[in-house]
């Protein structure tokens, strides 16, 4: 029987409240105070489905007629398949009483339960007040725990795991005008309790500033080989129609410890171009899946474009690369448009994709308006048969 225990003195309580709420307690009858852990439905679920995995491997499985392995693995193609919206989409909304222009919760990133401490899910994303903590048993329904304010101030955040260590890198805006930003990095053994904030990266190259934008944001952090590779924005173009900037150029740097220093490559690695009808006025964000797939990196990009009827918009693509230096598109569309629902009509923004099982869960937020929207946060799904 698979459990998942909550063992942190000063956060215990709070996740235990959440659980009892939501799972199954153990059927003896003891408390989760008496018994220190509570049934997770879902790792019972995964626990059978490697049992069936184990018997296929003794016992093969698959096409008996003709002796063909069965196989439910995806291909880089297969990412251009559909991606389908959760029924329950969108999952999270901003607080209630936030008004806007703070109507918004955006930029998830995601711990999967087998990657997590206490073996539930854990979600962060930010406000304009900072970063929020969310936690669920199934991927669906979520909490926000930690009161009703932020972690600390904070945007773009994203989770890196190191052995028993989490890193949260983040973008933290210094200037409003001109717009100016660093990215910074926090530990925590637990996803609760997080250090003090760490400068690594900051604006230096001529393509990362300009008159009215010197930014370094949108961070994402993948090791190969012993080497730290921290992708991230920079720069930014304004969107007129919503009085905001978005981020212009994609670079990525180097290090060997994961603190720094990262050494920049010195030209950016996606920038926009009018020949790219879905990225032709900025790069927009990038994260890659954790490891290559038929020999390639995939990435995912939310590129940002002007429509033909000159509205401002965002959409998310797929990208292949070798190297994780030169990118192609993967797909000639993008996977996820705005419009097509009434709490994402003018942008789909950024997100962190986990590979569940045979499926991909992409977390993303999207925006219903222009100048005065609300962004929330939705999941769409590539199965394998799609």
């Amino acid at each position: 029987m698979v459990i998942a225990r909550c063992s942190y003195p000063e956060h215990g309580n709070e996740v235990k409240r959440f659980l009892r709420k939501q799972c199954w307690l153990k059927s003896s009858g003891m408390t989760t105070r008496d018994a220190g852990f509570v049934i997770d439905p879902l790792w019972m679920l995964r626990c059978l489905m490697a049992f069936f995995v184990c018997c296929c491997l003794i016992y093969g499985c698959g096409d008996s007629e003709n002796g063909s392995p069965a196989t439910n693995e995806q291909t880089p193609e297969s990412f251009c398949s559909v991606w389908k919206d959760h029924p329950a989409n969108p999952l999270i909304e901003p607080l209630p009483g936030w008004q806007w222009p703070n109507s918004i919760l955006a930029d998830p990133t995601v711990v999967v339960p087998e990657e997590s401490p206490d073996g539930t899910w854990h979600l962060f994303a930010h406000s304009l007040q900072g970063i929020h903590h969310y936690i669920s048993i199934d991927g669906i329904t979520w909490e926000k725990v930690q009161g009703e304010g932020p972690l600390f101030e904070g945007m773009r955040p994203s989770i890196y795991r190191e052995g028993s260590q989490y890193f949260m890198l983040y973008e933290r805006v210094l200037c409003i005008l001109p717009l100016s930003s660093v990215i910074e990095i926090r530990s925590s053994p637990d996803l609760f309790q997080w250090g003090i904030g760490v400068k690594i990266l900051e604006p230096t190259l001529p393509w990362e500033r300009s008159i009215q934008s010197n930014t370094t944001g949108n961070p994402f952090l993948i090791k190969r080989d012993r080497t730290y590779w921290l992708y991230y924005s920079a720069n930014g173009v304004f969107l007129p129609d919503c009085f905001y900037f978005e981020p212009k150029f994609i670079g990525v740097a180097r290090a060997e410890d994961i603190l720094g220093p990262y050494q920049k490559e010195p030209e950016p690695l996606i920038r926009p171009s009018s020949e790219e009808p879905f990225r032709n006025m900025g790069a927009g964000s990038m994260k890659l899946l954790s490891s290559q797939l038929n020999g390639l990196w995939i990435g995912f990009n939310n590129g940002i474009y002007q429509d033909l009827e000159g509205n401002s918009r965002s959409a998310i693509l797929v990208l292949s690369s070798h190297d994780g230096l030169t990118w192609d598109l993967l797909c000639p569309e993008p996977v996820i448009k705005p419009g097509d629902q009434s709490w994402k009509t003018a942008f789909v923004y950024a997100f962190d994709v986990k590979k569940i099982d045979h499926e991909y869960w992409m977390y993303y937020n999207a925006r219903n308006g222009w100048l005065i929207g609300t962004e929330r946060i939705g999941l769409c799904i590539l199965s394998p048969e799609q």
